[in-house]
Order: C-alpha cells, then sequence, then structure tokens
C-alpha cells in the first residue's frame, strides 16, 4: 500500500519501519521534520517498568501541595482552565478504583513489550547502541512517601519487573552524589535509558529514509475520508491507501476533522540540559513526589519534568525550570546547575494515560496512533507492531481494546 504517517516524531518513525517490514510504501509526513517536538528533548527514559496511569491515588495524594505552588511539578495556567475543565472530567472519572485497575492493566501490557520491541527494532538496524541498560532509579526523601509506595513496588515485582529497595547508606554506595535528603530508594535493574531521544530519533528517520520512505515537509491539516482516503494541506489534497495519525499533541484537530472527539490536551514538560557530569550520577533518577527526574545522555546531564497545562500557544515559562533546579539541589548539594540549555516541549496527554491505538470509528483506512503521554518514547516500537498488525488485517499480539478511540463514546 502508500501510507502516509503524519507525524515524524518517536512514535512516527517507529511506525513508518514496521510498515517498511511489510512492503508499504511509507510518506512521512512533517511540517517540521524528523524529531523536532517532544521526541527531540524528553528525558531519554524507557519507562517499561511503569505500570500507574497519571489519574491514581500518588497524584491525588500530592496534587493540594503541588496546587499551592504556581511554579510546582503541576500547574495550570489560569486562562486555561475553562479549556482544560472536560478533560479534567474525565481524569477525575479514569481516578476510580476499577477505572485505575483497568488502566494499569493496560499499561502493564504495552510496556512489558516496549523494551522486546526496542531491541528487535534497534538490533535490526545495527542501531543497538543507543540504548543504555544502568537500571532506573526512584528516591524518596520521606519515609511516609516510601511507605505509601510499598504496594505500588510490591505490584510491579507481582507483573514480573525486579526492583531492589535501598536505604540511605545502599543509596549513598550506589550514588554517591546523593545528599542525606535521599532517605530511600528502589532500583529497577532491568530499566534502560537511550544515549540521546533527538539523536536515536533522528537515526531512526534517516534510516527510514535510507530504506525507501519519503520525508514530506507539509502540514496536514484535516483528513479525507470517502472513496479516497488522505490529507489535505495548504497546496491541495493528498491520496494514500492508508493514512496514520502519529502526531502527537497536534492529533486532536486532524482526528475532529473527520469527526472523532478525543479528549486530548498537551501537558507541557520542561527541562535543561547541563554539561555531561555535572550531576555525578551514573543512571536516570525519578524524585518521588517532586515531579522530576534526571537523565545522565551522552549529549549531557538533562533535569526535567514537571506538569504545566496552557496548551500549545502560550509562551514558555522557564522559571519553571530555575524551581526544578532549586528542589534538585536540596539531594545533590554538591552539584554545579548553573548555565544548560532550556527546552520546552508538548505531551500529548489523555485523561486515562492510555494511548489512542486503532482504527478510526468511521473508516477503517485511517489509523490513530497518539495520544502516549509520558511513555511516547517507551511505547513507540510496540505501538508500531501494533499499527503494522492492524494495517495487515491482523491481530494484534495484546487486547487494543482500552486503547481504542472508540472509548471515549462512553458516559463517565
Amino acid at each position: 500500500m502508500r501510507v502516509a504517517v503524519i507525524g515524524a516524531g518517536i512514535v512516527g518513525v517507529a511506525i513508518a519501519h514496521a510498515l517498511l517490514d511489510q512492503g508499504h510504501a511509507v510518506d512521512l509526513v512533517d511540517r517540521d521534520g524528523i524529531a523536532a517536538g517532544a521526541s527531540a528533548g524528553n528525558a531519554g527514559w524507557i519507562a517499561h517498568v511503569d505500570i500507574l496511569p497519571l489519574a491514581s491515588g500518588k497524584a491525588w495524594r500530592n496534587l493540594p501541595r503541588w496546587a499551592l505552588d504556581p511554579l510546582g511539578p503541576l500547574s495550570i495556567r489560569a486562562a486555561y482552565l475553562p479549556k482544560l475543565l472536560p478533560w479534567f472530567a474525565r481524569f477525575a472519572s479514569a481516578s476510580r478504583p476499577a477505572r485505575i485497575e483497568a488502566s494499569t492493566l493496560a499499561i502493564s501490557a504495552l510496556n512489558s513489550r516496549a523494551l522486546p520491541a526496542w531491541e528487535r527494532r534497534l538490533e535490526a538496524l545495527g542501531l543497538g547502541h543507543h540504548l543504555r541498560r544502568h537500571g532506573l532509579l526512584s528516591v524518596w526523601s520521606s519515609e511516609a512517601g516510601w511507605r505509601a509506595a510499598g504496594p505500588l513496588i510490591e505490584r510491579q515485582r507481582a507483573l514480573g519487573a525486579p526492583v531492589e529497595a535501598l536505604d540511605a547508606t545502599a543509596l549513598q554506595a550506589l550514588e554517591p552524589a546523593l545528599g542525606p535528603r535521599a532517605r530511600f530508594g528502589a532500583l529497577y535493574p532491568s530499566g534502560c535509558h537511550v544515549s540521546d531521544p533527538r539523536n536515536l530519533t533522528l537515526d531512526l528517520g534517516r534510516s527510514a529514509l535510507q530504506r525507501g520512505a519519503r520525508l514530506l515537509p507539509m502540514e496536514a491539516v484535516s483528513l479525507r475520508r470517502g472513496e479516497d482516503v488522505g490529507f489535505h494541506h495548504s497546496l491541495g489534497t493528498a491520496l494514500y491507501d492508508a493514512v496514520i495519525v502519529a502526531a502527537g499533541a497536534w492529533s486532536k484537530p486532524l482526528a475532529a476533522s473527520i469527526g472523532d472527539h478525543v479528549p486530548l490536551d498537551t501537558e507541557r514538560g520542561y527541562n535543561v540540559t547541563l554539561p555531561s557530569g555535572r550531576l555525578g550520577l551514573s543512571r536516570p533518577v525519578m524524585f518521588e513526589g517532586e515531579g522530576f527526574v534526571v537523565s545522565p545522555l551522552d549529549t549531557g546531564d538533562r533535569v526535567g519534568g514537571s506538569v504545566e497545562f496552557a496548551g500549545l500557544e502560550a509562551s514558555p515559562n522557564y522559571a519553571r525550570v530555575d524551581a526544578i533546579l532549586t528542589r534538585l539541589q536540596r539531594f545533590l548539594p554538591q552539584a554545579e546547575l548553573s548555565g544548560g540549555t532550556r527546552w520546552m516541549g508538548f505531551r500529548p496527554s489523555m485523561p486515562d494515560s492510555l494511548p489512542v491505538i486503532g482504527a478510526a470509528p468511521d473508516e477503517p483506512r485511517i489509523l490513530y496512533a497518539f495520544g502516549h503521554g509520558h511513555y511516547g518514547l517507551t511505547q513507540a516500537a510496540a505501538t508500531a507492531e501494533i499499527v503494522a498488525d492492524l494495517l495487515a488485517g491482523r491481530q494484534p499480539a495484546i487486547s487494543i481494546a482500552l486503547y481504542s478511540p472508540r472509548r471515549f463514546a462512553e458516559r463517565f
């Protein structure tokens, strides 16, 4: 088939390879080119051990404290609040125990396939050198927070993720740069990250072009369905046998153009990349309850996180980066945190923390693959395998019912 993949971020380029494997002719369609969006500046984690949706007790426990700090881990710009209310209503609905359990199982099903899918893809392309297998570390500053995490850690173990509990002494031995504020820890030895998310995405994109894909530097402004499928752009209409929408935070209006209204919103994430070695850490670290992570990438030590709801148009507020660094300094008292390169990107966020994967309800030749939120890099290769199965008429290896775009027709 001739297939258009709208979006040349990490999900789009992974899908391109899965379709090239099947012999399809693939066009990558992206106004800004390969790795221009969130794929350029994320934390670089393959977080396949994560299982918990954002709409969970963990988030609600911290929400009152976070909401009091305009530069804290989660904030909503006042002007954007009216637009966010429908999303937040669905977020509250997704926080019911039965919904949390369903989302947990759905995240686990996709994430359990994430790392093997990446290993298959990267090894086949000779790009396995991008994986860094140093594990992932979570740290807590309070005993109450550590104890509250106990059931989650036990659930992760039950689902097959090895976890090692660490006290302050073990933490200090593992990562000497951590100060006394880091009192408890959990090491996920099977966790890994990548050399640099932008470099990985660029290499995958170049490889796809070498395999015969084409890059079309144009903006798809709406989808076309009917006798022919395709998309409309500024110069006219492009027709294809199938269209894959993998445009991340910009996917919502494309789906809406053919009548599919999905509750996707945008979490704006911030980071700063410091010169390599500044943090003195040997592996990625999540600072639990603080809303940020650090990653020792090949291109520098990246510090980032936080969630800001302000839409796609508002200007960045880099004071949020300074606030993250202030909190980080309490955990890494000897680190030099000045300077660095600041960045802000858009996470495509669904209220139930599950991506949208599946055919458009009224047009099987248009497939959706967006809304991965914090797991775009993690889930990209596994999502690509599912999309390839769907396009070939095969049953995917896991049930995709909970990722279906049809799930939003239900009452909440």
